[in-house]
């Protein structure tokens, strides 16, 4: 049942704004999944992640996180290779990265850079931390990629010239 307050005229244009991004986010990341899965990817669901998190109704903002997340995917995947597997050294990569990031004046990526460097230091490939930063970081630029063309697919529904329903709307 729709709720009243979507009854009427304009039910369309508020559906529409309801699930324009949420949309375009399925779609990027399905799309991205596929094409991880098309190239023999191991872990799909990087570039499936990244493309839901960078997925925007504008297409500069969505450049803007695909950017942020680069650069945190990459000082986090090099500083979690270079340590070994040990729960302070796992500390050590995450102030490391986040520092890395904060020097570099790339605060916003700090956080995910932390993640990331653990992430790569607990790597599932056992002995080839390198490797697995390295899918880590292709499989995240793939589905950055994928979001950047998604965002400029032109807007289902434009109010007075400025998009509704999106982060940055």
């Amino acid at each position: 049942m729709i709720p009243y307050r979507l009854r009427g005229s304009s039910t369309r244009a508020t559906i529409l704004r309801i699930v324009q991004l949420p949309l375009r986010a399925g779609l990027a990341a399905a799309l991205a999944q596929a094409i991880a899965v098309f190239l023999g990817l191991p872990y799909p669901a990087f570039a499936m992640v990244a493309a839901i998190l960078v997925t925007d109704l504008a297409p500069e903002q969505s450049r803007q996180l695909g950017l942020r997340r680069i650069g945190g995917t990459l000082i986090g995947a090099v500083l979690g290779a270079i340590l070994e597997p040990h729960p302070w050294s796992i500390a050590l990569s995450i102030v490391a990265a986040m520092s890395v990031s904060n020097l570099l004046r790339a605060e916003e990526g700090a956080r995910l850079a932390g993640f990331t460097s653990a992430v790569v230091l607990l790597s599932p490939e056992g002995g080839a931390p390198w490797n697995f930063a390295l899918h880590r970081f292709l499989e995240t630029v793939l589905g950055i990629l994928v979001a950047w063309a998604v965002s400029h697919v032109p807007r289902l529904f434009v109010v007075r010239g400025r998009a509704r329903g999106g982060l940055s709307g």
